[in-house]
Protein backbone atom coordinates (compact mmCIF):
# COMPACT_ATOMS: atom_id res chain seq x y z
CA UNK A 1 0.00 0.00 0.00
CA UNK A 2 1.10 3.44 -0.37
CA UNK A 3 0.74 7.11 1.32
CA UNK A 4 -2.01 8.51 0.56
CA UNK A 5 -1.27 11.83 1.54
CA UNK A 6 2.24 12.08 -0.39
CA UNK A 7 0.10 11.33 -3.62
CA UNK A 8 -2.02 13.95 -3.21
CA UNK A 9 0.65 16.34 -2.87
CA UNK A 10 2.15 15.50 -5.77
CA UNK A 11 -1.16 15.54 -7.54
CA UNK A 12 -1.62 19.25 -5.85
CA UNK A 13 1.62 20.20 -7.70
CA UNK A 14 0.07 18.58 -11.10
CA UNK A 15 -2.89 21.17 -10.41
CA UNK A 16 -1.04 23.88 -9.81
CA UNK A 17 1.25 23.97 -12.79
CA UNK A 18 -1.18 23.29 -15.19
CA UNK A 19 -2.90 26.02 -13.73
CA UNK A 20 -0.02 28.01 -14.13
CA UNK A 21 0.12 26.74 -18.15
CA UNK A 22 -3.21 28.13 -18.48
CA UNK A 23 -1.96 31.14 -17.37
CA UNK A 24 0.39 32.01 -19.50
CA UNK A 25 -1.23 30.57 -22.32
CA UNK A 26 -3.93 33.61 -21.81
CA UNK A 27 -1.88 36.22 -23.99
CA UNK A 28 -0.89 33.67 -26.74
CA UNK A 29 -2.55 33.94 -29.87
CA UNK A 30 -0.52 31.90 -32.20
CA UNK A 31 3.20 30.41 -32.30
CA UNK A 32 4.76 33.52 -33.26
CA UNK A 33 3.77 34.91 -29.87
CA UNK A 34 6.59 32.91 -28.54
CA UNK A 35 8.97 33.79 -30.79
CA UNK A 36 8.51 37.34 -31.71
CA UNK A 37 9.95 38.57 -28.55
CA UNK A 38 11.72 38.13 -25.43
CA UNK A 39 8.64 38.19 -23.48
CA UNK A 40 6.92 35.01 -25.42
CA UNK A 41 9.89 33.08 -25.01
CA UNK A 42 10.13 33.40 -21.51
CA UNK A 43 6.64 32.39 -21.40
CA UNK A 44 7.54 29.03 -23.76
CA UNK A 45 10.60 28.59 -21.30
CA UNK A 46 8.76 28.52 -18.22
CA UNK A 47 5.22 26.27 -19.93
CA UNK A 48 8.36 23.90 -21.03
CA UNK A 49 9.63 23.92 -17.85
CA UNK A 50 5.66 23.19 -16.12
CA UNK A 51 5.35 20.34 -18.32
CA UNK A 52 8.47 18.65 -17.41
CA UNK A 53 7.74 19.33 -13.86
CA UNK A 54 4.74 17.28 -14.88
CA UNK A 55 6.32 14.90 -15.85
CA UNK A 56 8.69 14.40 -12.89
CA UNK A 57 5.43 14.83 -10.71
CA UNK A 58 3.89 11.56 -12.67
CA UNK A 59 6.80 9.66 -12.48
CA UNK A 60 7.26 10.09 -8.60
CA UNK A 61 3.65 9.43 -8.46
CA UNK A 62 4.63 5.60 -10.59
CA UNK A 63 7.27 5.35 -7.66
CA UNK A 64 5.73 6.22 -4.76
CA UNK A 65 2.79 3.73 -5.73
CA UNK A 66 5.22 0.95 -6.62
CA UNK A 67 4.02 1.10 -10.26
CA UNK A 68 0.41 0.18 -9.43
CA UNK A 69 -1.74 3.22 -9.45
CA UNK A 70 -0.90 4.15 -13.24
CA UNK A 71 -1.18 0.66 -14.54
CA UNK A 72 -4.44 1.47 -13.44
CA UNK A 73 -4.96 3.34 -16.57
CA UNK A 74 -4.03 1.07 -19.26
CA UNK A 75 -5.71 3.79 -21.96
CA UNK A 76 -2.47 6.41 -20.95
CA UNK A 77 0.36 5.89 -22.89
CA UNK A 78 2.31 6.94 -19.59
CA UNK A 79 5.99 6.36 -20.66
CA UNK A 80 5.24 8.55 -23.79
CA UNK A 81 4.09 11.32 -21.09
CA UNK A 82 7.46 10.83 -19.59
CA UNK A 83 9.56 11.19 -23.17
CA UNK A 84 7.55 14.44 -24.27
CA UNK A 85 8.44 15.87 -20.52
CA UNK A 86 4.62 15.46 -19.55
Amino acid sequence: MYDNEIILDILDDIIWALDQIQKRFKMIHSASDFLDSDQGREKLDSICMQLINIGEALKRIDKATQQELLKSYPEIEWKKLWACGI
